[in-house]
């Protein structure tokens, strides 16, 4: 929940900064990036690549409002079959990456359908979201989890090994793997070569969090509590990279079909994104001088 809130505020704060951004909607079956950007009708959506319509990506960004901002919509698509095949993805994914602009915002649709864990896991930055309730937290686990077994498969090198990984997702597999750390153990005990290219995958995989709608103490604490879960559980390192507290201007802002950033960019919710936003650029500059 919120995830395409921030979306479009974090690529409205990064715009604004004098970034070339783009936008990106890719649920399909609940498109409303364009909402939230301002853009009433779009005039090109993803659907038209899915259904072929339109090989090109490029030719269905369309502006934004917002100078530096370009936006890819997912409006008008075909219910029946709205995501693409996974090669489609693929080619996708790709086209994204060599789209002239400085960030991309993948907005994915909600629950670990593997459209969705393919969109997260091909980013630089894996951004999750969630709300201080029970059933967002056992959602955030569920799909890190998904992510997090997806990623060891698409890495393991050896058949018997690649077959172990499916069986983990299966949460009543079985061998007994319950989590990332019991099936690290059983690709070590099958293959050492294996299990040393699973320990150092694993190392790579450092999903981050941010909690919205915050309105307590202990609703910051949140994200402290999902960090220290998923290390000691998981054997997974999460980066908690911040929270937007609850705000009436939120919801204003929703009505007007404006950024938050845009319409009260002085409220403490836009003030939090505009640190989470400032913190995504540092892990770019990061990554960037690292390579």
């Amino acid at each position: 929940m919120g995830k395409t809130f921030l979306s479009a505020n974090l690529a409205h704060t990064l715009a604004r900064a004098g970034y070339k951004v783009v936008a990106v909607d890719t649920d399909i079956e609940g498109p409303n990036l364009h909402t939230w950007l301002g853009v009433k009708t779009p005039r090109a959506s993803l659907a038209d690549f899915v259904s072929g319509r339109e090989s090109r990506v490029e030719n269905l960004l369309q502006e934004t409002p917002h100078h530096g901002l370009g936006l890819l919509a997912a409006t008008h698509g075909n219910l029946a079959a709205a995501q693409p095949s996974a090669a489609r993805r693929a080619e996708l994914l790709g086209a994204l990456r060599e789209l002239p602009c400085d960030f991309v915002f993948v907005d994915c649709g909600a629950g670990a359908h593997p459209a969705n864990i393919d969109y997260f896991l091909v980013g630089d930055e894996g951004l999750l979201v969630l709300h201080p309730e029970p059933t967002s937290v056992e959602n955030t686990y569920t799909f890190i989890r998904a992510a997090f077994y997806r990623r060891m498969q698409l890495a393991m090198q050896k058949h018997d090994v690649r077959e172990c990984v499916r069986e983990a997702m299966d949460q009543r597999n079985d061998r007994g793997i319950r989590t990332p750390l019991d099936l690290l153990r059983a690709v070590e005990e099958m293959d050492p070569e294996e299990g040393q290219r699973f320990a150092a995958t694993m190392k790579t995989f450092r999903p981050r969090v941010v909690v919205n709608e915050v309105a307590s103490t202990e609703d910051i604490k949140l994200g402290f509590s999902v960090r220290s879960v998923c290390r000691k559980f998981f054997g997974i390192e999460v980066d908690y990279v911040g929270y937007v507290n609850r705000d009436q201007a939120v919801r204003d802002a929703v009505l007007l079909r404006k950024p938050l950033t845009e319409v009260h960019p002085e409220s403490d919710a836009a003030v939090y994104l505009q640190r989470v936003a400032g913190k995504l650029v540092e892990a770019a500059r990061d990554a960037g001088s690292s390579r």
